[in-house]
């Protein structure tokens, strides 16, 4: 990733992050909802994002699902992740997330949050880094440090990820060639 096309204040706040939390529908997913004749839901999550996710964990940064939907799919894919801070049926998100951030002993300002809409607001006004995917509601884009070239469910996390590990001087490349015991 060309950090060239990034203002120094934004790689500055990038740097600090020890948490990062996301919303699911329209960030982990492209914020559709499929369900069958019998009710049940269904939900499409993107490989690359997933990639994103392993490799920030593997560098040391808690990874956060806090959403307002309940959903098995949602479990199964934070648990393939190893993603241990899995939040369902969250009306008000903000309670949720400072009590986390308070338990591991950060700030805020080491937090990243991706939202995409009008219940994401009251999060992306408190963290250091507010982040959204490029098809987000404009009032979340308007107060972003961070709006991502993808949409969600189509990378946004990816690149959020990629950004965040290189303005920490990690190369998430790197990550993968240890993982992969490649030389």
């Amino acid at each position: 990733m060309d950090l060239k096309n990034f203002s120094e204040d934004l790689k500055v706040k990038a740097s600090k992050i020890k948490v990062m939390a996301f919303d699911v529908d329209g960030v982990f997913t492209d914020g559709s909802l499929t369900f069958d004749q019998d009710g049940k839901e269904y939900k499409t999550f993107n490989a690359k994002d997933g990639q994103g996710i392993v490799c920030v964990e593997k560098a040391g940064i808690i990874t956060v699902i806090i959403t307002a939907r309940k959903n098995g799919t949602v479990e199964h894919r934070a648990n393939n992740l190893g993603i241990t801070e899995l939040h369902q049926g969250i009306k008000y998100k903000l309670p949720v997330l400072e009590q986390i951030v308070k338990e591991r002993g950060f700030s805020m300002e080491e937090v990243s949050y991706m939202g995409d809409d009008l219940p994401d607001i009251c999060i992306l006004e408190k963290v250091g880094l507010a982040c959204c995917p490029n098809d987000a509601v404009d009032e979340v884009k308007n107060i972003c440090n961070f709006v991502s070239t993808k949409n969600g469910g189509c990378g946004a996390i990816r690149e959020l990820c990629d950004f965040v590990l290189n303005s920490q001087g990690v190369e998430p490349l790197s990550i993968v060639r240890s993982a992969q015991k490649c030389k």
